[in-house]
């Protein structure tokens, strides 16, 4: 492909993506990898090239813009040489005509950018949310140790205990200590926020929101392999990836069990006020990984957003009652707005007046906020997350 036809391409798979996020349609890397699947003529040079290009211009507009042409044109208004490939050649854009107005810069739509900054996340804190997120490592106890772990490139160790640090992009999944189940890619902010429970050997400990379990094997190996652990979902898809991650892994004490959205309660009836420990990771807007995901801020709506706090309640609620007397309740969320974070543990305790305390984590990183702490890229090289204790009285 010449350079002016991947600035084309690039343009046609944001027009994809942007319809997507309006709809709530395909992810934005499966539209990616379904419109290379028909060109075959494009070689992988080719898909990296429009690839930067495409989550260049995501990064660059902070609302949904117009086109996927306006988005190169935010863009290319920076950037002589990408203006120059706007040449109306074959298979290229149209050249920019003189009146046409590029996508709107910044960091999100601005009713979200607003919420962020009154949630204390503005400036520097705010465009580290659209930086490029390292690949981060954790080195899996049950069968390994960080300090003494060969691996076939140099990795920088990090705060998590168990944590390594590598360039992203490297071809981790390809490696030995991949497939033999000595190393997990996981995120420094999501070790941290798992670690934050102190999961313990043999103890009943229940994984809510347990998801495709990242967190979960974490809190095996922190349980050394034995005791409960209880991994639920409600979305059978993510629950499904658990068994054979477990499995690589050397997981041996994890017990799936399906939620049928609107009565989890009642499908956990037999563990209720039994657990040592129970880790809600709730759903949420994701705003502290758009590092990963940046088109995720074109799709939250405020409507959307109203829908997942009134979910984080009754989730918090029935995680809660799983608790026993002198349990552990941990609350986490991938997000830096208050009303996912500090916002809903005061809301938890002002409905359970005097039967919980707050234990702040005893973590190596994070700002205090509220009843707990936050990570932020900016300040702790991790993705954006809000991790609260609670001690059941």
């Amino acid at each position: 492909m010449t350079p002016s036809a991947r600035v084309q391409a690039a343009i046609d798979i944001l027009d994809a993506i942007i319809a997507a996020a309006r709809s709530n349609g395909t992810p934005a890397d499966r539209l990616f990898s379904d419109w290379f699947r028909t060109r075959r003529f494009a070689g992988s040079s080719d898909r990296r090239a429009v690839r930067e290009l495409v989550y260049a211009a995501i990064r660059a507009c902070g609302p949904v813009p117009a086109s996927g042409r306006a988005a190169l044109l935010r863009l290319a208004a920076d950037d002589p040489t990408l203006a120059s490939l706007f040449d109306g050649a074959r298979h290229a854009p149209a050249p920019i005509a003189a009146d046409e107005e590029p996508a709107a810069g910044g960091v999100a739509p601005p009713w979200l950018e607003a919420a962020l900054a009154r949630s204390g996340i503005a400036g520097e804190d705010a465009q580290s949310l659209l930086s490029r997120a390292p690949l981060d490592l954790r080195v899996n106890t049950l069968k390994a140790d960080r300090a003494t772990l060969a691996l076939p490139v140099p990795a920088e160790a990090l705060p998590a205990p168990q944590g390594l640090r590598l360039p992203a992009g490297t071809p981790v999944e390809t490696w030995e200590a991949y497939t033999r189940g000595l190393v997990e890619v996981q995120d420094l902010g999501s070790q941290l926020a798992a670690a934050a429970l102190a999961a313990r050997p043999g103890e009943t400990v229940v994984d809510l929101c347990a998801g495709a379990g990242g967190k979960t094997l974490e809190l095996a190996a922190d349980m050394a392999n034995t005791g409960r652990l209880l991994a639920c979902d409600a979305n059978r898809a993510r629950l499904a990836q658990l068994a054979p991650r477990a499995a690589r892994a050397g997981v041996a004490i994890v017990e799936e069990r399906l939620l049928d959205g609107g009565r989890e309660a009642q499908a956990l009836a037999d563990c209720a006020g039994k657990a040592d420990a129970v880790l809600i990771d709730a759903p949420c807007s994701g705003t502290g990984t758009w590092r990963r995901n940046p088109e995720a801020r074109w799709r939250l709506t405020p409507e959307r957003l109203a829908q997942l706090t009134t979910l984080q309640s009754r989730l918090f609620d029935i995680g809660a009652a799983l608790v026993r007397p002198g349990g552990r309740l941990g609350w986490v969320v991938c997000s830096l707005l208050d009303g996912e974070g500090a916002g809903q543990v005061e809301s938890f305790l002002a409905r359970h007046p005097g039967q919980w305390q707050v234990q702040p984590p005893s973590l190596p990183l994070g700002d205090p906020r509220g009843p707990g702490l936050r990570l932020v890229p900016a300040r702790h090289g991790s993705d954006g997350f809000f991790v609260a204790t609670l001690l059941r009285l």
